[in-house]
């Protein structure tokens, strides 16, 4: 694939966003593609560097902020007729809050995703704290002469230590889920903001 090619696919592929960020990034591939060939790459090899434009086209549309996305896509075209604002207002009582429900129910499933990861988060925190307390209490046993109060207080310990390394895991791979989850739900919410024009 050249130059051109290339740049004609990427911009297909970012067909659908506001036109400026388009713009930047058409000039900033070929820009990095004209650096590359004076640096002795073949044109080939300089667009095959770029990577996929499928990837290019989903890293844009990551760094653009839903805000932009959201503004382009309720700018209007033109003008609002008379007939329409009335109908804009005269709905308003009724899409207002149909809408501010359906935010307050994204918002609220968010904020039980990261609870959830939170509070797993806690429950090793408290498990490492109780291997801890069990140690210092198995020591004060054994300094006491209670050893078989040591004895428990150590096997304690261990489990909350043991359970502490396990639960540690999962909170790892919790937290990178509720991470991945979070992108693909702002990806997805990007995406119905993003104007699909039709290929003529």
């Amino acid at each position: 694939m050249n130059k051109t090619e290339f740049l004609a696919a990427l911009e297909r592929a970012l067909r659908g966003l506001p036109q400026k960020d388009v713009e930047e990034r058409l000039a900033f591939y070929g820009e990095l593609i004209d650096d590359r060939m004076e640096e002795g790459l073949s044109e080939e090899e300089a667009v095959a560097e770029r990577g996929s434009v499928d990837e290019i086209a989903k890293q844009t549309l990551a760094d653009i902020p839903l805000s932009r996305l959201v503004k382009e896509r309720v700018k209007p075209n033109r003008a609002l007729r008379a007939w329409e604002i009335v109908l804009v207002v005269g709905g308003f009582p009724l899409w207002f809050p149909l809408l501010l429900a359906a935010a307050v129910v994204v918002l609220a499933l968010y904020i039980v995703l990261w609870a959830l990861v939170i509070v797993l988060w806690a429950v090793e925190i408290s498990l490492w704290a109780c291997a801890l307390g069990g140690i210092v209490a198995a020591v004060f046993y054994f300094v006491k002469g209670t050893a078989l109060q040591g004895i428990v207080m150590l096997g304690a310990a261990l489990v909350c230590a043991g359970l502490s390394i396990f639960l540690f895991f999962g909170c790892v791979a919790a937290s990178k889920g509720v991470v991945i989850l979070a992108k693909k739900i702002a990806r997805g919410l990007k995406s119905l903001f993003v104007r699909k024009e039709r290929a003529k």
